[in-house]
């Protein structure tokens, strides 16, 4: 996973379910609580999101994130980006379909009626 992408859905997650501990981001993620935590740390040291502990928790290591203005901002742009990305592949594997549909068109007997 490109680390844009990790960044833009760990403040995906972050924003939909702030309480949300490690461990369960890091089943969301489908990753490692080690990687997790590394990407975690990420968006925290670059100020996107803020992390608070429950002021009434017995779990004291209970933490509630908060996107800040910035993490806002960086989610869109990162979103945009891959949006963008998106778009880019889905051009050149529109192109490469047309061209495997014209290979296989000129492969074929004669006889053959045309595939849609």
């Amino acid at each position: 996973m490109i680390a844009e992408d990790l960044h833009l859905e760990v403040l995906r997650l972050l924003e939909r379910e702030p309480d949300m501990s490690q461990r369960q981001l890091a089943r969301a993620l489908g990753l490692s609580v080690g990687k997790t935590h590394y990407a975690l740390r990420a968006v925290l040291d670059r100020g996107w999101v803020k992390a608070q502990n429950f002021r009434r928790s017995d779990n004291r290591s209970a933490y509630l994130y908060q996107l800040t203005p910035n993490g806002l901002q960086e989610k869109a742009r990162l979103a945009y980006g891959l949006l963008q990305r998106k778009r880019a592949e889905h051009e050149a594997l529109m192109t490469e379909i047309e061209q495997l549909r014209a290979e296989v068109q000129n492969a074929k007997p004669a006889d053959e009626p045309p595939t849609p």
